[in-house]
C-alpha cells in the first residue's frame, strides 16, 4: 500500500494498492477545485472502489480517467480545459464532471470525444459513464473497502461537508446556480461520518460547506436521532470526539459568536475562516453583500475578548467594477485595524452568468494588479508582526509530513494548503504523519514558524 503525496491520478493521495487482481478495472482521477469538490471526488472514488475498480496510479493504467472540474472563474475553467485535453491525450477514455460539467456544451465544444459530461454531485451518472467505459467486475472476498471509504487526503486530517449549495446571491458568484440552494446534511449523519473518520485514525477534521453559519436553516434546525442541526450544536457534538475541529467558510452571521465560547472551552479549534470579500460600504453593496463593514469590527473585537487566542482568516476581492481608489483605501484601513491573521485576495475576474459582469466601471488589468500588490503588502506586514510575536511562545502542532530534512507541522491557526506551516528541523526524527506535540517556537518569517520540542 502507498499513499502518494497529490491529487492527479499518477499522484493520487487514495490508497492503492500495488498489483491490481487479474481483470480489475483501473480508473484515474484529477479533482480541481475547492475542498468541496474534493469531498465529491472521494465519494465518487468510494463508490467505484466498492464495486471492485481499482484506483490507478497513471494515466496510461487506468481504462478510463475521471476529471473532476472546476467552473467557477474562466481562469479555473481554463485550467480544466486544459486537464481534459491531457487526460485525453495521456489515456483517451475520459469522463467530466464537477462544476464545469454545467456547461456540458462548453466542454464538448473544446473536447468533443470525451465519454460523457455530467455536472457537480451527480454521482450516478458519472458510475454510468465509467461503468460504460470500463464494465464492473467485484469480487466481494478481495474488494474490501475502509470504513471511512476512500480519501484523497493524508491520513491525519479529513474534510467534512456538512451541506451543500447557498442561498446567497452575491452578484460576482455562480455558485448558487452550480449547485444549488442550501442543502444541508441531517446532523446525525454527519456525526456518525465524523465519529467513523476519527475511529479511523484522523486527527483533524475540517468542517466546510458553501455556507457553515446557514447550516440547518432549511432544515428549521430539526432535531433527528438525538442531534440538532444547528452549527452550534453540530460544533459541540464534533468537538467531543477527541479530534481539531476547524471551521471554514463561516459568514459572520450574529450566531457566530455563540461558538466563541467553544473555542475558549477547548472543543473546536481558535479558527475561523470568514469569506469578508470587502470592507467599503459601497463596494459590499455592488456586489450584494452584507454592507456593515463597521459592526464586522465590533464583531472581531468581541470574538477576541471571548478567546484571545483566535485566529481569523479570510479572502477578499479587489478591482472590482466600480471600485475607487477611496473605496480601495477604505478596504487597506479596516484591514489594518482588523489585523486578520491570514488573508488571501484575489483580482476581480468576470465569470460567465454572473451578474457583476454587466456593472459598470470595469477596471483596467494594471489597476487591479497594483491594488492587489499593495493589499498583499499590507496583508503579508499584518502577518509578519503576528508570527513575530509568537517567538518564544509554546504552541500545539500537528505534523503533517516527516522527511530526512524535518518535520513540516501547523500551528492551530493554520489549516492545511492555505495557512502557513511551522518547520522542526531538530531532533523529529521520532515524529510521525498526524502526532500532535508542543514545540517553542524560535524563529518567524512573514507566513511561517520554526521551533523546537
Amino acid at each position: 500500500m502507498r499513499n502518494p503525496p497529490d491529487l492527479r491520478p499518477d499522484l493520487a493521495h487514495a490508497v492503492i494498492r500495488e498489483e491490481a487482481r487479474p481483470g480489475q478495472p483501473k480508473v484515474g482521477l484529477v479533482s480541481l477545485g475547492c475542498p468541496k469538490a474534493l469531498v465529491d471526488s472521494e465519494r465518487i472514488l468510494t463508490r467505484l472502489r466498492a464495486e471492485g475498480y481499482e484506483i490507478s496510479p497513471d494515466y496510461a493504467g487506468a481504462d478510463a480517467v475521471i476529471v473532476n472540474t472546476c467552473g467557477f472563474l474562466d481562469s479555473a475553467k481554463a485550467e480544466s480545459l486544459e486537464a481534459i485535453g491531457e487526460a485525453l491525450q495521456e489515456n483517451g477514455k475520459v469522463v467530466v464532471t464537477g462544476c464545469l460539467g454545467a456547461e456540458p456544451e462548453f466542454v464538448t465544444g473544446a473536447h468533443p470525444s470525451v465519454l460523457a459530461v455530467t455536472g457537480p454531485q451527480a454521482y450516478e451518472q458519472v458510475l454510468d459513464a465509467v461503468h460504460s467505459a470500463a464494465p464492473p467486475a467485484p469480487d466481494p472476498f478481495v474488494d474490501l473497502l475502509p470504513a471511512s471509504g476512500v480519501r484523497l487526503t493524508p491520513r491525519h486530517y479529513s474534510y467534512l461537508k456538512i451541506s451543500e449549495g447557498c442561498n446567497h446571491h452575491c452578484k460576482f458568484c455562480i455558485i448558487p446556480d452550480l449547485r444549488g440552494r442550501l442543502v444541508s446534511r441531517p446532523a446525525h449523519a454527519v456525526v456518525r461520518e465524523a465519529e467513523r473518520l476519527v475511529e479511523a485514525g484522523v486527527r483533524e477534521l475540517l468542517v466546510i460547506s458553501q455556507d457553515t453559519s446557514a447550516y440547518g436553516v432549511d432544515l428549521r434546525h430539526a432535531t433527528e436521532r438525538g442531534h440538532r442541526a444547528h452549527i452550534t450544536d453540530l460544533a459541540r457534538a464534533l468537538g467531543g470526539l477527541g479530534a481539531w475541529v476547524r471551521l471554514h467558510y463561516v459568514y459572520p452571521y450574529p450566531h457566530v459568536r455563540n461558538l466563541i465560547p467553544l473555542m475558549a472551552e477547548g472543543l473546536i479549534l481558535p479558527y475561523l475562516d470568514i469569506p469578508f470579500q470587502h470592507a467599503d460600504p459601497a463596494t459590499l453593496k455592488r456586489m450584494a453583500r452584507p454592507a456593515a463593514a463597521a459592526k464586522t469590527l465590533d464583531e472581531i473585537a468581541a470574538w477576541r475578548r471571548g478567546c484571545p487566542d483566535i485566529a481569523l482568516r479570510s479572502t477578499f476581492i479587489v478591482g472590482y467594477p466600480g471600485e475607487t481608489e477611496a473605496e480601495f483605501q477604505t478596504l487597506l484601513d479596516w484591514l489594518n485595524e482588523a489585523q486578520l491573521d491570514r488573508v488571501g485576495c484575489f483580482q476581480y475576474e468576470n465569470v460567465k452568468g454572473a451578474a457583476a459582469n454587466s456593472l459598470p466601471g470595469h477596471l483596467p488589468e494594471e489597476v487591479k494588479q497594483d491594488r492587489w500588490e499593495r493589499f498583499m503588502a499590507k496583508a503579508q506586514a499584518i502577518s509578519e508582526a503576528k508570527l513575530a510575536a509568537k517567538v518564544g511562545t509554546r504552541q500545539q502542532v500537528i505534523v503533517d509530513s516527516v522527511d530526512e530534512d524535518g518535520a513540516v507541522c501547523r500551528t492551530k491557526a493554520d489549516a492545511p494548503e492555505i495557512d502557513g506551516n511551522l518547520f522542526i528541523d531538530t531532533g523529529f526524527e521520532a515524529l510521525t504523519s498526524g502526532d500532535i506535540v508542543e514545540v517553542e517556537v524560535d524563529e518567524a518569517s512573514e507566513y511561517d514558524l520554526w521551533g523546537r520540542l
